[in-house]
């Protein structure tokens, strides 16, 4: 008997656009609301998750979408960016790699094995697309994802800052060969 979860990749159409607003809104919100200014999280929420800006990432032909829908209900997602330069070093060649900018999963979700599941996906991508390596950006305080990213073999490689609103975090940058 098959699993009701599907991962597909999305289309770049306005209605998935508007999914991926609401989904990242109300993720972001449920996962660092507790530890950051209202104001700050209202700012970075209002730049980065319009249905608008969800379309524009969604036409860029570097992105793909990785969709995780139960019965037809978006219940997390994946984004890529395939040839990402984050933490290639000055005066070094990148190799192909790919960035996962964000890895959401619905709070009740949490726990399910879907960020797992979303994870495994992302990794086959980047072995389909020749990538020799992936790396993400975590927040230094977040270290339920730190660990999680660190059971599928990411290392610390360096950090870089974060702006969520007027707060300049620190994040991690992790990196994992292929």
């Amino acid at each position: 008997m098959s699993s009701p979860l599907l991962i597909s990749i999305a289309r770049r159409t306005a209605a998935v656009a508007t999914q991926l607003a609401d989904l990242g809104r109300q993720t972001f919100q449920d996962t660092f609301a507790a530890d950051n200014r209202p104001e700050d999280m209202a700012a970075y929420i209002a730049a980065n998750f319009s249905a608008e800006k969800q379309l524009a990432e969604l036409e860029d032909t570097d992105t793909v979408f990785l969709l995780a829908r139960m019965q037809q209900e978006l219940v997390g997602y994946a984004k890529l960016h395939f040839n990402s330069t984050r933490g290639v070093e000055a005066n070094k060649t990148p190799d192909a790699r790919v960035e996962i900018e964000r890895l959401y999963v619905r709070q009740d979700w949490i726990g399910t094995g879907l960020g797992a599941t979303l994870m495994r996906r992302a990794i086959e991508e980047a072995r389909k697309n020749a990538c020799r390596s992936v790396v993400l950006g975590v927040w230094e305080k977040n270290t339920r994802a730190i660990e999680f990213y660190q059971r599928f073999g990411f290392k610390v490689i360096g950090q870089h800052e974060f702006v969520l609103g007027t707060d300049v975090q620190t994040d991690l940058l992790m990196r994992k060969g292929l």
